[in-house]
Parts: C-alpha cells; structure tokens; sequence
C-alpha cells in the first residue's frame, strides 16, 4: 500500500498533553522500523514492544522499511503512550485494518509483549485535550474509572487489547457515582486531646489562608493537628479540582479521594530534593507543592529541610505558581497550597520543656535555628507553641471541638470575607480595615518587635482573619492583640 497514513497521538509535556501526529509511510529497503521526530528513549524501545504485540495478537509486521514520524518535530517525544497510535498506524499503513474512523479518534497506550493495551499516566490531561479536538479517546483505562465533570461531552472507548480491533471492545462511560472504596475514614480533631489553643490556630490558618508553624517537643500531636487540617477546610472548587486531578493523573498518584471531594494532603521528607519538592526531572513532572494544589502541605520537622530548598518555596507560595526554566522553555504548574509546619525547638527537642531538661548546647540551639531565613519565617503568618497534653486527659479520652465544630467557623470567617470583599469590589481592592484603636495598637507592637513591612503585614492579615471569623467588619484592638499572640517564637 502506498502513500502516508496519519493517526492522532498525544505526549505529556509538564501537566498538559499535547497533540502528534503519527505518520507512517511504508517504503522499499531494509525491513525495519524508524522513528524520527525526536522520539526518546522511551518511545524508540518502543519499536520492540510493537514488533512482539502485532505478532502475539496476529497481525503481520510489514516486511517493507517503516518510517514512523511524530509531528511536529521540532519537540521531544517522551512516554510510552505512543505506542498504540504507532502500532494501529502501521496496521492502517499495511492494509490490516481500515482507515475509516481513524480521523475521529485519539490513541494513547502503551502496549506489552503480547499484544495489551496498559493504562499510561496522564489520563486526565489526555481527556481535556480529546475534549479540545472534539474527537473521541481510544485506550485502556483503570478499572473504576469515573468521568470527571465538564468532560463528559469526551466519548471515553476501552480497547483491552489489539486482538480486539479498533472497531470492537468499545463502550462509553455513563455518569457514574464516585467510587469511595479503599478510601481511608477521614480524621476528626476530636481525637487530639489538650490542645484547644492549637486548635483555635488551625481554625484561624484555614479560614484566612495562612500559613501555620507549630514548635513544640517530640509527641506533642503537631503531626496529628496538620493531618485534620483539611477536614476542616471548605469543599474544594471545581477549577481546583480539576487542575489537582490533572497534576495527579500526571505524576500517577491516585485520584479516588480528590474524585470524592477531598483535599490533597502532602508530607514530604526533609531529605527531599530540589526537584522532588518544587518539580524537575526529565521529562519535567510536577512536584509536591504542586501535589499539594488545592490542599495541604504539611513539613514536618522544618528545621531539618535544607535552608536552600526553603527558601526556594518563597515565591511559590507568594504566587501560587511555580515556574521551572528549561532549555526547551518554561513549565509552570499550579500550587496553591495550605502551608502547615512542625518543628522541635531545638535538636533534642526539649528546650523550654517543664519537666525534661534540654541537653543542647547554646551554640547547638543557634545553629538549629539559623537554618531558617527571616525572610522565609516572614511568610509564615502565625507561629504557636504546641506543649506535651496532659497524660490524664489522654488516658480519659476526653473529647475537645470536633472537626464539624471548628469547620462552622472557618465557613463562618471564609463567607464573610467572600461578602466583605464583593462590597468592596468598587472602591479600588481590599482594605484591612483597622479602626483606630487597632492600628495603633498594631503600630506599637510593630515598633517593640521590630517587625519588618512584611511581618506587620501578616499581623495585620491575622487581626483581619479574626474579624471575619466574628463577622465584625472592623478590626478592633482584641483581635490585633490576639493575632500577636500567634507569633510564637519568631526566632526559630
């Protein structure tokens, strides 16, 4: 058969998949196969894979030279989902299957030695861009797959494996309800004992957005108080969503507990690398406070993280986004997050503790604590001291507020700030508000602990957050008073 046969194809490149054109053209000379267009390594193994799975599901490999071409050419083709599209091209090109409908679809998969069709990452991103083109997407795809809203208009088709055809094994997902199997129970601060002053900190970060640090000793419940963060946080809009899903279904993390409604929870270790935390690699993946994206990123043990790496996550989460610079050019991937730290208040972690003395040097303790930047501490809005829970009231059980408790003033605080904002809306953005009372108390504060134009900022940010949880439209002096007592240690 002669001429030129193309099928549609698609790579990920950061959080988006893009389209290619797989082009095929059969010709005299060597029997084999070609792939240029700037294939990696990925793609050019597979050329093996092909070979195996059209004889396992009894096709012919043409014995003609194939040349296989990803357009456009001038960007690099990475993955293994260009399998399909190539193996299915070559079978058009030799007259094995027909052509007819292959304009309509887009093929992603990778294929295995005896002829499946496996699942690839990226099925999120794969089905805006079928949505995009109007065309209908042809792969394998996860048992308990579900739709995702606003792309339903995208026919979804199953293809097990080539033994099948591209015209056989089809089907179209209908809506189905969101498959909450294998979820783990969701986690309620009534489980955390003694610590209502945390509590009441963890309540002010996620009604105003704010980033929280807790210091305090080793067992003292810092980890279990950022865990329930996110249960106490309003339900997750749909644009989040979708571009949580997305980074998700890039990187292959799972998608079940994002698809029922809840917020992504990252912590990553303290050993993590530059491009685990921001993003990087090759290809370029997202990295975790992008995986982080419309949740929380907890950092335990902060002081541990190395200093570089920390204050690389100044901009990111000033901006919400983080943009990785590349000879081929910039990715930028979304990361808007609820940033929740922990830390000991020294390397043995019992410095200023009541009843075990701390065994660190003077020079220790500074050396700890000087790897924090003041200009990263500066982004971090309130500070607390989280003391160890009285061990009666741990062996009682005794119950304090419930996630359910402390969530009604966190969409108490978020709607009157929703509302205080939309009034303003005309008179040129947002005001703090400050009665006079508070911005002088505010000032005199600011002079005392010789605040930075930043750090009075997020005193003055905390006060207003305060304000909005009791739906008072100024800023009086008790709650700039209180937002100072959310500044813990600042040194540390």
């Amino acid at each position: 058969m002669s001429g030129v046969v193309s099928v549609r194809g698609a790579c990920l490149r950061g959080v988006e998949a893009f389209p290619v054109t797989v082009e095929v053209a059969l010709s005299g000379g060597i029997p084999g196969i070609h792939l240029i267009g700037m294939p990696d390594s990925s793609v050019l193994e597979a050329r093996q894979r092909i070979r195996n799975a059209l004889r396992a599901s009894g096709y012919k490999l043409p014995r003609q030279s194939v040349t296989v071409n990803l357009a456009p050419g001038d960007v690099r083709k990475t993955g293994t989902g260009l399998d399909l599209p190539i193996a299915v091209g070559i079978l058009a090109a030799s007259g094995q299957i027909p052509l007819n409908g292959l304009e309509d679809v887009l093929l992603v998969g990778e294929l295995t030695l005896d002829g499946d069709v496996s699942p690839v990452k990226g099925e999120v991103a794969y089905q805006l861009l079928a949505r995009e083109l109007n065309v209908v997407i042809v792969g394998a795809w996860c048992e308990g797959h579900v739709p995702l809203e606003g792309i339903r208009s995208a026919r979804i088709v199953n293809l097990a494996n080539l033994n099948h055809g591209i015209a056989h094994g089809m089907y179209t997902y209908d809506d189905a309800p969101v498959p909450t199997h294998g979820l783990a129970p969701l986690l309620d601060y009534a489980d955390v004992v003694g610590q209502e002053f945390a509590k009441r900190a963890c309540a002010i970060a996620a009604a105003g957005e704010l980033g929280l640090l807790m210091v305090g000793p080793p067992g003292a419940g810092k980890t279990m108080l950022a865990q329930r963060l996110p249960t106490i946080l309003p339900p997750i809009d749909d644009r989040t969503k979708q571009e949580a899903l997305r980074i998700h279904s890039v990187v292959g993390e799972p998608i079940e507990g994002i698809l029922a409604g809840r917020r992504p929870f990252r912590s990553p270790h303290h050993s993590a690398s530059s491009a685990g935390l921001l993003g990087g690699g090759r290809p370029v993946r997202p990295g975790e406070i992008s995986l982080a994206h419309g949740g929380v990123l907890f950092l335990d043990e902060l002081a541990e993280f190395p200093p570089n790496i920390l204050d690389m996550l100044r901009q990111p989460t000033e901006e919400g986004v983080v943009r990785i610079v590349r000879v081929d050019g910039v990715y930028t991937f979304a990361c808007r997050f609820q940033l929740v730290a922990a830390s000991n208040p020294c390397p043995c972690g019992y410095l200023g503790d009541p009843e075990i003395g701390c065994k660190c040097s003077i020079s220790a303790i500074e050396r700890y604590r000087s790897r924090l930047s003041g200009p990263f501490m500066d982004r971090i809005d309130l500070v607390i001291d989280v003391s160890r829970p009285d061990p009666e009231e741990v062996l009682r059980g005794s119950e304090g507020l419930s996630s359910d408790e402390i969530s009604q003033s966190v969409i108490r605080g978020r709607a009157f700030r929703a509302w205080r904002l939309q009034k303003r809306q005309g008179d040129g953005g947002e005001s703090l508000a400050l009665s006079a009372e508070a911005e002088s108390t505010a000032i005199a504060l600011a002079q005392r602990a010789h605040l930075s134009a930043r750090g009075l900022d997020r005193l003055c940010r905390v006060a207003r957050t305060l304000a909005d949880m009791d739906e008072s439209a100024l800023v009086g002096e008790s709650h700039v008073k209180e937002a100072s007592m959310y500044r813990g240690d600042r040194r540390l």
